[in-house]
């Protein structure tokens, strides 16, 4: 058997793996196991995370393993002020995590590219909520993957006032690339929080997809939303006296593992910058699309 062959079949088995185990059991059991609190373990387990993953620890506010409570506090951690600089502008769309393009581009009419020769509907993605799925149709996508070793905290594209948040439940597969090219619909099957803002350039809508070993998924206005809720799609409408406004380069949210968020745009309200493809690295607050007009950057 040829490496090429041996390889396909574990990237094969990998995936087909993953339909039988309890994914929703092993999370929720890695929820637990992140929060511990015992000095020894959470040390050493931070220490082998840092060397395995080659975390940068520089850049963080706490720089030691002791600085920390807990795993979970030092995955979710807080870097310094000028570690992320963001190309702040009124017409400039900035990353809201660090990690590295999965795939971005077109929505072409309804749908949108998983991988290649694959793709699901923008609905499909949303929950069903074909209102606001018409909002996208042949407009503009990003999903952006966090590996283990990013920082895991999510920020604002563009400023925007939050108009619905909505819980979609699901499973739990991993979305490395392995799985995104394997397991069809993807991102339309896993458990998710859509994020539905309006901004100056119309809707903007942050999807935060959880994944395998996800322990829970966070935003700064509801806190954490997942695990352990009732597993029914809740919709919850922030359209009220006091919304919910949020500015660019804010933090939003953050993922107490990792995993990917995608990103839509109406048609013809932004462009994304020429150099930008499949595979390409960023950081949060990089500059990855105009929204067209001149850049204002301050």
């Amino acid at each position: 058997m040829t490496q090429k062959k041996i390889s396909a079949f574990g990237e094969w088995l990998f995936v087909s793996m993953q339909y039988l185990l309890p994914q929703h059991a092993l999370s929720r059991i890695i929820h637990q196991l992140m929060r511990i609190e015992i000095s020894g373990v959470k040390n050493l387990l931070i220490r082998w995370f840092v060397g395995q993953f080659k975390v940068d620890l520089s850049e963080a506010r706490r720089t030691q393993a002791e600085d920390y409570s807990s795993f979970n506090d030092f995955f979710t951690r807080s870097l310094d002020d000028d570690a992320r600089p963001v190309a702040f502008g009124t017409h400039n769309l900035v990353s809201p995590v660090d990690g590295r393009i999965s795939e971005l581009g077109d929505i072409h009419g309804d749908r949108i590219l998983q991988a290649k020769g694959a793709t699901y509907t923008v609905s499909e993605l949303l929950g069903g909520d074909q209102e606001l799925a018409r909002e996208f149709l042949g407009g503009e996508f990003a999903t952006l993957y966090l590996a283990p070793s990013n920082y895991h905290r999510i920020h604002m594209p563009l400023t925007g006032n939050l108009q619905t948040m909505t819980y979609i439940p699901g499973k739990l597969f991993s979305v490395n690339e392995a799985t995104v090219r394997g397991v069809p619909g993807l991102f339309a099957r896993n458990e998710r929080v859509v994020c539905n803002f309006e901004t100056e350039h119309g809707p903007m809508v942050m999807v935060l997809v959880g994944a395998m070993f996800v322990g829970s998924i966070e935003t700064v206005w509801a806190g954490e939303i997942t695990p352990g809720g009732p597993d029914i799609l809740t919709r919850t409408s922030y359209r009220g006296e006091k919304p919910v406004r949020l500015v660019q380069g804010e933090e939003m949210g953050r993922f107490n593992m990792g995993s990917t968020v995608i990103l839509l745009m109406p048609n013809g309200k932004c462009e994304w910058l020429e150099d930008l493809q499949a595979g390409s690295p960023i950081q949060m607050g990089q500059l990855l699309a105009t929204t067209g007009k001149a850049s204002t950057s301050h």
